[in-house]
């Protein structure tokens, strides 16, 4: 094991959040400090002594990786790139996001093919930690109807109705029904999803709910769709693949770089009669269903706890830490 080391996470996520963000940085606490480190979570960096700052979102929290970098230069900045990093912000705020990429001494991307979106100068820093998942048992589904599950928060980046919008497209005889998770980001999300589920008898909205109870849905679920038009490596997706479910995927790196750029389940993102036929093709091809189930369980174990603790420990190493 390496030395101890005083280390702070930053993230843009509060503390009582639900984001990907804040979920992401207290596994990873947990994570590293298993590996015997003493780490704390911040969320607006206030000049602390550390040995080293892993800032999640070069965008979000540039401001903090200033502050670090000021106030103990020499010292290692990791800084994890969100799907909005890799493909919204580096394009329309550049001068931001490509200045923490610059100051990190290490740049983390969550899935395989973060190397191909970002500039080449960057590309030598990049280390591809895949987010883990807990181990989770399946359940028997429910009698007469085929679950199909949508976990993620209503906002753009997510095309959060693309699922339900599909299954108005299949015939009357599918028994499909979608049930939907996640928080609505604004009163006309939630409006929006109250309307779809009003004249959409397969969809079922939820709304925000914990993290036992997502693990509960996965465990009777048929098949999880990932609708998303950007991502930076979804946690949810591991934790579908590690608890059993296929997944149906838009055609996105940030999903083909966990499933696999040949992974067969997935759809032209945005295309609504391509996702209804291939809902409509697991509801009715058990070949195919199971083709998928076992793709899905072949990559499981890339998404094991600890794995990602090896890959923390490793890259740690790497950076020659010392306590300061």
């Amino acid at each position: 094991m390496s030395v101890p080391l005083s280390i702070m996470i930053e993230t843009p996520a509060q503390v009582k959040s639900r984001s990907g963000n804040r979920i992401t940085a207290e596994r990873w606490r947990a994570t590293l400090q298993e590996l015997g480190h003493r780490v704390e979570v911040t969320t607006g960096f206030d000049g602390s002594p550390a040995d080293l700052l892993i800032a999640i979102h070069a965008w979000r929290s540039a401001e903090a990786v200033a502050r670090f970098e000021r106030a103990f230069p020499g010292r290692p900045i990791v800084v994890c790139l969100s799907g909005t990093d890799i493909y919204a912000f580096q394009h329309s705020h550049s001068e931001v996001t490509l200045g923490s990429m610059t100051s990190a001494t290490a740049l983390v991307g969550l899935h395989d093919l973060v190397g191909r979106a970002i500039s080449e100068r960057f590309r030598s820093k990049l280390h591809i930690i895949y987010q883990s998942a807990p181990a989770a048992g399946r359940q028997a589904s429910a009698e007469g109807v085929f679950d199909v599950c949508v976990i993620g928060h209503l906002r753009a980046e997510k095309d959060p109705f693309r699922t339900a919008l599909a299954a108005r497209l299949l015939p009357k005889t599918s028994n499909i029904r979608v049930t939907h998770v996640g928080r609505a980001m604004d009163d006309g999300w939630a409006t929006e999803a109250q309307a779809e589920m009003a004249r959409n008898p397969r969809y079922r909205w939820l709304g925000e709910v914990s993290g036992e109870d997502v693990r509960a849905l996965l465990a009777t679920t048929r098949l999880m769709v990932l609708s998303s038009v950007m991502e930076g490596g979804a946690n949810v997706l591991g934790e579908a693949i590690v608890a059993g479910v296929p997944v149906i995927a838009s055609e996105i790196d940030g999903s083909l770089g966990l499933l696999g750029e040949d992974y067969p389940g997935t759809y032209p993102s945005g295309d609504t009669q391509a996702l209804a036929s291939m809902l409509a093709r697991f509801e009715n091809d058990p070949a195919f269903l199971g083709q998928l189930t076992a793709l899905c369980a072949a990559r499981a174990p890339l998404f094991s706890p600890e794995r990602e603790a090896a890959a923390w420990a490793a890259l740690i190493e790497s950076l020659c830490v010392r306590p300061g």
